[in-house]
């Protein structure tokens, strides 16, 4: 068993830091206040090929595995989560689903701008009342021959109003229960598509994150992925690689919090002392590596798996409830050892506090992560 980085994921791991601390952290504040969606940055990640890691270069991506997707995501979420979220919808959710489900043709006019970093995709599966109950589309795809006539609503989208592609999910035979679902490929400025306000979130504020509108939108037939009624099966499947992601993304944010509580601890001094010489913080200290440590190596099997060939759905559930559970607890104790500082904007670690909830709630609540592992264990 091996546990260290090959040298390519070692350098995609330095690379990834860099830009972070170049390109992410100035203005990542400002960003987070202003709700303000990192263009720039963006465009720069695909530029360097962050936006299609995974995709096969026949279709321009970088060709790399799993796991030099989860270190780099890693790297990105110590400093600006909201950067890390669209990395990880446009890699494991939209290219990772065309390329791993879509007709060649819908590769080469989809997949291939999307993984080059020249467009940015969006997953839309979320409903006002189909949540964690992701069968209960109400959204519907009417079988019209040519086309379909696509009605509904959806809602919590990442990347809602800047995606281009949108892999929409919804009812085509509502009788047929979840094996009725199809999933859809629309494009921005369909006729009857449009865009809703965005959410006024708490945490990764500079993602964007929108309500969709469908009204009487027409979907080619070409453009549904895989065989009828194959749509919600699909879904299910790139949650449990999406799940490597954001649990990577949680690791990120974990570890950033806990470089900053110790960076604060070694300079900070209080009764005679630094803040790290005192054993409460010690133990503190302690305790957050440990978690984190345990966190990444979740991380690393669930991708170690997919990487390989075996099964990973239920690795990639336990790595992201943990290491969301664990971005939670270390970012709460990042504030406390900040102690009044931790509550200022400008020390970061509140920002992480705030972005770490939102990992425990999307791509799957922490109940939802417990029933897929419970039932895994119960077969």
């Amino acid at each position: 068993m091996n546990f260290e980085l090959t040298e390519e994921q070692l350098m995609i791991q330095q690379t990834a830091r860099r830009f972070a601390a170049e390109e992410l952290k100035p203005g990542v504040i400002a960003r987070d206040d202003l709700q303000q969606f990192p263009v720039e940055q963006v465009k720069k990640l695909g530029e360097l090929g962050f936006l299609g890691m995974m995709v096969s270069p026949e279709y321009g991506g970088s060709g790399m595995d799993t796991l030099s997707y989860v270190v780099a995501m890693e790297e990105f979420s110590k400093i600006d989560a909201s950067a890390a979220v669209i990395v990880s919808v446009n890699n494991s959710l939209v290219c990772y689903g065309l390329e791993k489900y879509g007709t060649e043709a819908q590769k080469l006019k989809y997949l291939v701008p999307l993984a080059s970093g020249k467009q940015i995709g969006a997953f839309c599966l979320s409903e006002p009342e189909a949540g964690s109950d992701a069968s209960s589309q109400r959204t519907s795809a009417i079988d019209m021959g040519e086309y379909y006539l696509l009605n509904g609503v959806k809602n919590w989208i990442t990347n809602g109003s800047s995606a281009t592609t949108y892999i929409v999910l919804a009812q085509t035979d509502a009788e047929k229960g979840h094996h009725g679902i199809n999933a859809l490929i629309v494009e921005k400025g369909m006729p009857g598509f449009t865009v809703g306000a965005k959410e006024n979130k708490m945490g990764m504020r500079a993602s964007d994150t929108h309500s969709l509108h469908f009204t009487d939108v027409k979907v080619p037939k070409q453009n549904r992925i895989g065989e009828d009624g194959f749509g919600f099966t699909m879904a299910m499947k790139l949650l449990e690689g999406g799940r490597i992601g954001i649990a990577a993304q949680a690791l990120g944010i974990a570890a950033g919090a806990f470089e900053l509580a110790l960076n604060y601890s070694k300079e900070r001094r209080a009764f005679g002392k630094t803040l790290a010489e005192l054993q409460a913080i010690q133990f503190k200290l302690a305790d957050m590596e440990t978690e984190i440590e345990a966190a990444r190596l979740l991380c690393y099997k669930a991708a170690w798996l997919k990487d390989n060939g075996q099964p990973y759905g239920h690795a990639s559930a336990m790595a992201k409830l943990f290491a969301s559970q664990i971005a939670m607890r270390t970012t709460i104790e990042a504030v406390q050892i900040h102690g009044g500082y931790g509550c200022v904007k400008e020390y970061h670690v509140e920002r992480l506090m705030r972005d770490a909830k939102v990992t425990q709630i999307y791509e799957g609540t922490s109940e939802i992560q417990r029933i897929v592992i419970s039932r895994d264990i119960l077969k």
